[in-house]
């Protein structure tokens, strides 16, 4: 799937292309299942004028055997070619899932704006399992219409009247098919999108449990998952009934088709244009072509509904990146001096902030917004108003994103654990089937990983621990106290070891004794490195080689901890207080 701004129709085209040889397959083994089913009243017909009629017992077993051998081949052709058509619509769908989890990892972010955790895995799960259906829905309307087209041959060389009557009269039923399927398709976007509401609103909750449960806002939670999931029926109720109107119209359109195809047949056997057989063939074709028929009621359905679903996941794919531009590589070795310069960080007047390379520089702040406004530019997750950043004198909109997220990692205070071990949370390559990272039996794996644990006190995490650092913690780390993922997650940051770290707020829920003993830790594995610490922790900032008050979107002061916290009140009030 290209980058670019794909639209609905681009997501389906691509989607039946790239299953163009299983799909054609499917279809060519499908048609000889679909001519074998339609010659088979042919060949009934056939046996009744010439056997049945004759009282020939040797023709009657010579065109039974015909026909058991033609019941063989529709069976093996059906079985072979559904195969080929379920994996296409597989293959298809496991494709575009890839496309879509890229574009939600793209470095350039973006796709997760606007959107629910929860609703970007229904694109990525439903959405994209429809669109690959309508690889398996293009083959069943491809068997359809051989089906179709040989019963309507057989009957022109048979009788002129029914042959016409089923060339003209399918087109027609598949135009009315068509159009009444465009308010399924209406309401089965809809329909989607209330549901992808519903599991983002019900994944949110379900990560935000705790502090809902401190707050004592359990009901007020039930109360909007109960609105968000109402909304969701109903919506799934409407295109429920825009499916069943549809399905029930066609099948009454059809079957008056078949009717007709009957009646018609019957009257010209009573004036003796058609013999018994022809006439039971007639009749047989007639029943056999409900089934084409109604294959075209489901592929209309699948269409409407894999249209919808490829508009949704065109949104996502197409959604604008939050940061634009930067192919040059970022410098190589990677020194991490960083610079601000003219940066508004929620003040009046942009910053001018050094960060020297290979030193621990502290960074205090009186407003949560400023850190959070400097950890986004640093990260680059979005580009200042104005001024510049730069890494190593380069601008950072003119680096590669993917290249500056390995130079500078930003470790968010609010970043989440994995479910699996603890081990494998550190680090996640190291994770083997069995379960214990690099084989150790108590997930211990390098000695890389065990300084990154030791310098964030994780060690003590995992000797805690039932299986040490194999054990699991659970979706989000929720078998872990505040304290003990906190820890977990600096050890992760550590671990990675770029050139480049900033952590913010690591050690908000651990004792005063862990976090004095963090700090040096982090000072010790961190040395000769650029390491940028966002935190009001004294500690944390005590072990800075300089530190930088941001008050009020400004810098209010420069210099080491124990001078300001002599000669500054701002920094004493923010940071003692």
């Amino acid at each position: 799937m290209r980058s670019g701004n794909p639209s609905g129709r681009d997501v389906l085209t691509r989607s039946v292309r790239g299953q163009a040889r299983r799909v054609g397959l499917g279809a060519a083994l499908g048609c000889v299942h679909q001519l074998g089913e339609a010659l088979v009243p042919v060949l009934i017909g056939v046996v009744i004028d010439e056997a049945v009629a004759g009282q020939d017992a040797r023709r009657l077993a010579l065109w039974l055997a015909v026909l058991a051998v033609m019941y063989v081949a529709l069976s093996w052709s059906f079985r072979v070619g559904a195969r080929a058509g379920e994996r296409g619509a597989e293959e298809a769908a496991h494709t575009l899932r890839l496309a879509i989890v890229r574009r939600v990892l793209d470095a350039r972010g973006g796709a997760e704006e606007g959107r629910l955790p929860g609703e970007l895995a229904n694109v990525a799960t439903e959405d994209a399992k429809r669109v690959g259906a309508v690889n398996m829905a293009l083959m069943r309307g491809t068997w359809a219409v051989a089906g179709i087209t040989v019963s309507a041959v057989w009957l022109l060389l048979t009788s002129v009247p029914l042959g016409l009557i089923v060339l003209v009269g399918t087109p027609v039923l598949l135009w009315l098919g068509h159009l009444l399927s465009k308010p399924l398709e209406r309401r089965s976007e809809a329909e989607q999108d209330r549901a992808a509401h519903a599991s983002g609103v019900a994944a949110d909750l379900v990560a935000g449990l705790r502090v809902l449960k401190g707050l004592g806002a359990q009901q007020a939670a039930v109360e909007r998952y109960r609105r968000t999931s109402r909304a969701s029926l109903a919506a799934t109720l409407r295109a429920a009934r825009a499916e069943s109107w549809q399905t029930g119209l066609v099948l009454a359109l059809t079957g008056g088709f078949i009717a007709l195809i009957a009646l018609v047949g019957g009257r010209l056997a009573l004036d003796g244009r058609l013999t018994l057989g022809q006439l039971v063939s007639a009749v047989g074709l007639a029943l056999f072509l409900l089934g084409p028929l109604e294959t075209f009621a489901w592929v209309n359905a699948e269409l409407a509904q894999g249209r919808a679903s490829a508009a949704r996941v065109a949104e996502v794919l197409a959604a604008r990146p939050a940061v634009v531009g930067g192919r040059s590589p970022v410098p190589d070795p990677v020194r991490g001096e960083l610079r601000l310069r003219g940066v508004p960080l929620g003040g009046p007047d942009g910053v001018d902030l050094h960060v020297p390379a290979g030193r621990l520089t502290g960074i205090a702040v009186t407003d949560p917004a400023s850190a959070e406004a400097l950890l986004r530019c640093l990260g680059r997750e979005s580009d200042p108003e104005s001024g510049s950043v730069e890494l190593d004198g380069v601008p950072l909109t003119r680096l590669d994103p993917a290249g500056l997220r390995a130079a500078v990692l930003v470790a968010a205070h609010d970043a989440v654990l994995f479910d699996g071990s603890l081990a494998a949370n550190v680090t996640p390559q190291a994770e083997s089937p069995s379960g214990p990272a690099a084989g150790e039996p108590d997930g211990a794996a390098d000695p890389r990983t065990e300084r990154a644990m030791a310098a964030a006190h994780a060690d003590e995490v995992a000797r805690s621990l039932p299986r040490g650092a194999a054990t699991g913690v659970g979706e989000g780390g929720r078998s872990l106290s505040g304290g003990q993922r906190q820890r977990v997650l600096l050890a992760r940051a550590l671990r990675a070891g770029p050139p480049v770290l900033v952590v913010h707020d690591p050690t908000t829920a651990v004792d005063a004794v862990t976090e004095a003993r963090i700090a040096e830790g982090l000072r010790e594995i961190r040395r000769g490195r650029t390491t940028v610490v966002v935190t009001n922790s004294p500690a944390l900032l005590a072990v800075a080689d300089r530190v930088v008050l941001l008050d009020g979107g400004r810098i209010g002061a420069e210099g080491t901890h124990a001078e300001l916290v002599r000669a500054h009140e701002t920094y004493r009030t923010a940071v003692l207080a």
